[in-house]
Parts: C-alpha cells; sequence; structure tokens
C-alpha cells in the first residue's frame, strides 16, 4: 500500500515534533535537577579559594620547616605543634585571648538582648536610637584604638584624670593583665554591640504579636512575656550571636595591636593574644612561618571546640531559662493562633469573592 507525499510530509512532521517534545522534556527534567546545584555553586567555588583551601594549606606548611622569606624546608611533621605547645608565651596568649574574649562577649550579648528589648519598645525617634546603636560599628577599628588608648592611658587618660579628681589612686591600664584586659574588651563592647543589637532586634520584631497579645489577655506582665515568649523565640538568633561573638571574640587583634604604639602586645605580654602571637612567629624576628601555620591550627581546633560548647550551652539555657507557661496558658495561646488563621483565611475568602464579583459578566463565567 503507497502512501501520498502529503501524508508523509504529515507523518514526518509529527515526528519532528515528537522529537521536539522530547528533547525539551528531558531538558526540562535537566533544568530541574540541575539548577538548584548550579545557583549555590558560586558560593561553594568561592568558600573552596578563599575558604577551605587556606586551611589545607596551612595544615601542609605547618608540618613543614617553613621560613616566610626562605620558603620551603623539610618535613618535621607535628614537631612544630610540639614546640609551640612547649613555649611559655603560647600559654600567656591563651590566657589572655580568653580572658578578653569572657570580659568581651558575655556583657556584650547580654546588653545587645537588653538594647535590642528596648528598641523593639514603642519609643520616641526608634529610626535614630537604631542608626545611632550601629554607628561605633562603622567606625574603623584603628580610630577606636587610638581613642581608647587616650581614654585609657596610663599618665594622661581621661579615666584616670577623673580618678584622680574623686581622690582615687590612677590604675595601669597598660601594666596591670586584668585592667588592659579590661580596657580591650571595652573597645570590642563599643564597636560589636551595636551590630549584635540589631540582629536580635530584627529576631524580636519577627515574633509574631498574638502571641503578647494571648498572655497580655492572661495577664502576664512585661517581665513574663519576655522570659516566656522573647527570650523562648529568641532562641536561634541569640545562638547563632554567641557563635559569631565566640568565633570573633578568639580571632581578636586589631584592638589589642592598637593598644599602644609598639603593637606588641605589652612588654611582658600582658595582653598578647594568639593572634598577636602567630603574627609575631610569622612576621616578626623568628620569621617562623611553620610555627605560625602550627599556631593557626591549634586556634581553629579550639575555635571549633568552644563553638560546639558554646551551642550546646546557649540551647540548655534558652529553652530551659525563665518561668514557664502553664499548660493551660499554652492551650490558649494555640487557640489564639488557630483563630487568628482562621480569621485570615475568612478575609481571603471574602477577598477573593468580592474581586470574582466585581469581574465582567465574560470573565466571570470563564473564572
Amino acid at each position: 500500500m503507497s502512501t501520498t507525499p502529503a501524508s508523509a510530509q504529515t507523518d514526518a512532521t509529527r515526528l519532528r515534533d515528537e522529537k521536539k517534545v522530547r528533547h525539551s522534556s528531558r531538558l526540562g527534567r535537566l533544568d530541574v535537577a540541575v539548577s538548584p546545584y548550579l545557583y549555590i555553586a558560586p558560593f561553594f567555588i568561592l568558600f573552596a579559594v578563599i575558604g577551605l583551601f587556606p586551611i589545607i594549606y596551612t595544615a601542609f606548611v605547618s608540618v613543614h620547616e617553613w621560613n616566610t622569606i626562605g620558603g620551603q624546608g623539610d618535613f618535621v611533621g607535628l614537631q612544630n605543634f610540639v614546640d609551640i605547645l612547649g613555649e611559655k608565651r603560647f600559654y600567656i596568649a591563651l590566657r589572655n585571648t580568653f580572658s578578653i574574649f569572657l570580659l568581651s562577649s558575655v556583657p556584650q550579648v547580654i546588653m545587645a538582648v537588653a538594647l535590642a528589648a528596648v528598641l523593639n519598645a514603642n519609643i520616641r525617634a526608634r529610626t535614630f536610637w537604631r542608626m545611632g546603636v550601629l554607628l561605633p560599628y562603622v567606625v574603623a577599628p584603628v580610630a577606636v584604638g587610638l581613642i581608647f588608648g587616650k581614654i585609657f592611658a596610663d599618665d594622661s587618660g581621661l579615666i584616670n584624670g577623673v580618678l584622680s579628681l574623686v581622690g582615687m589612686d590612677p590604675i595601669g591600664w597598660h601594666k596591670d593583665v586584668f585592667a588592659s584586659h579590661f580596657a580591650i574588651a571595652s573597645m570590642v563592647n563599643f564597636r560589636w554591640t551595636g551590630y549584635n543589637t540589631l540582629i536580635l532586634l530584627a529576631a524580636m520584631q519577627a515574633i509574631p504579636s498574638d502571641l503578647y497579645e494571648a498572655a497580655i489577655v492572661d495577664g502576664a506582665g512585661r517581665w513574663r512575656q519576655f522570659w516566656s515568649i522573647t527570650i523562648p523565640q529568641l532562641r536561634p538568633t541569640i545562638v547563632f550571636v554567641v557563635i559569631t561573638s565566640t568565633i570573633g571574640g578568639l580571632q581578636i587583634f586589631d584592638e589589642p595591636r592598637m593598644f599602644d604604639q609598639q603593637g606588641l602586645g605589652g612588654a611582658s605580654r600582658q595582653w598578647m593574644t594568639i593572634t598577636m602571637y602567630l603574627y609575631e612567629l610569622g612576621w616578626g624576628n623568628q620569621k617562623a612561618f611553620g610555627k605560625a601555620s602550627a599556631v593557626a591550627w591549634l586556634l581553629f581546633l579550639i575555635i571549633v571546640v568552644f563553638a560546639l560548647l558554646n551551642f550546646l550551652l546557649t540551647q540548655r539555657i534558652s529553652s530551659s531559662g525563665g518561668p514557664k507557661l502553664t499548660r493551660v496558658q499554652k492551650a490558649e495561646i494555640r487557640s489564639q493562633q488557630r483563630r487568628v488563621k482562621q480569621e485570615q483565611r475568612a478575609q481571603r475568602s471574602e477577598s477573593a469573592s468580592r474581586n470574582r464579583e466585581n469581574l465582567p459578566a465574560s470573565e466571570r463565567s470563564q473564572s
């Protein structure tokens, strides 16, 4: 049975159309499967280049006798780590780092939560105050170091001048260990409290208002609302702030470096941090880049351990701290949330019905 040219052309056209459909379907499935990975690929590529590669390369350098100027030397294994752990200055730097970290991070988080609660209240000029708390963050660390260096100067400092006026002895801010740590922690708190405040404030504004309304109806005061609603709802944000504060506090460098003109951490290294000790090993007189890399890896491991401990501790505190709502109060809050959702659904359906009534008759029949 012979086919006419018209029917053959129709069959060929149909086959081409089917091939196009199959090809576009395969492209669609490929797009769905591959596109998400392509969207996030730039971040991972950038992280691999500027994050993962330096960590791996630092580990490679730490197991070699490496001079900052001369370059790579012999393979020494873990000898650089053994030498660092046997150095007295490493433990001095470790003590100073933990001391400054505790004096800065703990008050910083507490003040940030308190300031965020105040800025979240109904106060006048809220935008002005919210912008004001962020201003210290945009100030250059060098400028902050110079200003606070003058405030905490031993002989002509502002604070010692005030103390002398009231008949008190001046404080050796650059001589005493705890005094120098307190001064440096004040610089850190000045710069970073406002930044953490705005992060916590954004999280507070995302808390549903119906939770507070239900608590008010139940008779809960502001303090009860703060501990029973605000703090539990801020748990993920508090964990984030604590972890980032831990990482930044253990890596502190700018503030202690700018605390005096020499930038060595004091005559007896009374405020030298681990990062300053790393800098002294790698770019100081020793030029021991291998030992500096070993210090960097030890600091990395310390930060990982403390970040995990802070995460676990913060989760426990935020989940169990403060007065808790009773079972009846929780049931009332859930019922209030259900009522709010039902009202929102009713409003949406009513709005949709009004929109359909306003449509012309032809479009209404099609819809």
